[in-house]
């Protein structure tokens, strides 16, 4: 029989395609990546976010030494010069990819342990800062996750993601859910729209107590402080005072590791920190 109605239910796709089926995709997007978690025995992770149009040093260095040498050959091009003013920005840059691979590798040499599997790595799972972090956990001989979204230009999984713990989303918000469900730490490097939208709904989480306090450390202060000015924000009474507090700056691995340690260092002397972050 090869009619569609003979199929079965869960092996029809234009069935479970549909307009009305919609709350059933959201549970399954919802259902799948938390059983593979917990296949795999994670038990808590640390976000990173970030731009993805990043570059490695080296990666950076070769592309403006291209557009160098077909500058020396073709001479008062507009286009070009554009093009160079931005690779030399991407060389700058570089030092973000950097720092999100060695933070990622500190952090998960630490934690990542023999029947303990904590701080996991987590990220969007695609290229720049992403694909750094899932470097610097792979260079440790760790665990990372990645969790992709359909795009209209398709996001390919970067090659450094645990395959075990590879995902992939259509909806927005579960995968912004799932972010944040085991999450005890975020890091946010510098990015466009979609870490500004990453990064605010989980300061907003915390801030309308949505969400229990986790440690937000904003890698690079120069950036975060010219293009979000909290003080404006204080000043203008849309924010209150205390809710810079919610997050603090770094500018290197280092630092990140440092304010993670005072996070839980103040929060184990208030008994606040029993438990992993979560959100209902």
């Amino acid at each position: 029989m090869d009619s569609p109605t003979y199929r079965l239910a869960y092996e029809d796709m234009d069935l479970l395609t549909q307009r009305d089926l919609r709350p059933l995709r959201l549970q399954l997007e919802l259902l799948k990546p938390e059983r593979g978690l917990d296949e795999q025995g994670v038990h808590s992770t640390v976000v990173v976010f970030g731009s993805a149009r990043v570059r490695d040093a080296a990666t950076a260095r070769d592309r403006l030494a291209a557009l160098e040498r077909r500058g020396d050959a073709a001479p008062a091009d507009p286009s070009l010069e554009r093009e160079l003013a931005l690779a030399r920005r991407r060389v700058e840059q570089a030092r973000y990819y950097e720092e999100a691979r060695r933070f990622a590798r500190l952090i998960s040499a630490r934690f990542q342990q023999e029947k303990r599997c904590d701080f996991v790595v987590v990220t969007g799972g695609g290229p720049g800062i992403m694909e750094a972090a899932n470097r610097g956990a792979f260079e440790a001989n760790a665990r990372s996750i990645g969790l992709n979204i359909t795009l209209p230009h398709e996001q390919a999984p970067n090659s450094y993601i645990t395959p075990e713990l590879a995902f992939r989303f259509h909806y927005f918000a579960l995968r912004k859910m799932h972010f944040l469900i085991h999450a005890r730490a975020l890091v946010s490097f510098p990015g466009g729209y979609g870490t500004m939208d990453e990064l605010f709904e989980v300061l907003t989480l915390i801030q309308t107590g949505k969400m229990p306090r986790i440690p937000v450390v904003l890698v690079g202060r120069a950036f975060w402080r010219r293009v979000i000015d909290f003080d404006y924000l204080i000043d203008e009474g849309y924010i209150a005072a205390g809710d810079t507090g919610l997050f603090e700056y770094a500018d290197d691995a280092d630092e990140i590791i440092a304010a993670l340690e005072r996070f839980y260092a103040d929060a184990m002397e208030k008994g606040a920190a029993e438990r992993p972050g979560s959100i209902a």
